[in-house]
């Protein structure tokens, strides 16, 4: 690769996504084996486009014996999937939907698509 396609790989690894999903909300999965589960962000990865959600994408971790945990043993905890295999989840539709901003009153709010109901 040389330097000016490196500079560039480098721009497109180092951009960041504009994120309307908050830690805290709750978001369904539209797409994977996880498909259909919910459950609230834990954390968001801004870096890296991920995502972790409480009880879903749960991986198996082998741990060895600590001060904190001397019985050592297997764990499961969330593993990370990608922003775009979720939606926030509408309490109301019951159904996942899409999340725009709009200002009211000099404030930039979160509201659902299409139909423009605050969140």
């Amino acid at each position: 690769m040389n330097r000016f396609a490196q500079k560039i790989h480098d721009q497109e690894k180092h951009r960041h996504r504009k994120l309307i999903l908050k830690a805290g909300d709750e978001v369904v999965v539209i797409s994977g084996k996880e498909k259909g589960k919910r459950g609230k962000i834990l954390h968001i990865d801004r870096s890296n486009d991920r995502i972790y959600v409480e009880g879903v994408n749960k991986i198996k971790r082998f741990m060895r014996p600590t001060q904190e945990n001397p019985q050592g043993g297997v764990i499961e905890i969330e593993a990370p999937m990608h922003l775009s295999n979720v939606l926030f989840y509408d309490s109301k539709k019951k159904k996942g939907v899409k999340l725009g901003k709009k200002e009211e009153d000099g404030k930039r709010v979160r509201m659902t698509r299409p139909e423009g109901k605050t969140v």
